[in-house]
């Protein structure tokens, strides 16, 4: 009984954090995937800052956003 009720609040938390991924995704497309390459080191540091940090957004990593934190870790260890 615990266990299915801890893998229904669960679902529901990961459920609403990919929501909003996927609402970022729609609304705001480059600088979603500019997010998520950035804060998973997967893009390179040297070239011009000031371009970039216009498409990096800091209100995406909440600490609710858990699928976002989720797509940042996996692309950290596997790219």
């Amino acid at each position: 009984m615990t266990t299915s009720l801890i893998t229904m609040l669960l679902r529901r938390v990961m459920l609403g954090s990919m929501a909003s991924v996927v609402t970022a995704l729609v609304a705001r497309p480059a600088a979603t995937i500019t997010t998520l390459l950035y804060y998973s080191d997967v893009l390179p540091r040297n070239f011009d800052s000031r371009r970039l940090e216009r498409l990096v957004r800091r209100d995406y990593l909440v600490r609710d956003n858990y699928f976002f934190h989720f797509l940042v870790n996996f692309l950290r260890c596997f790219w």
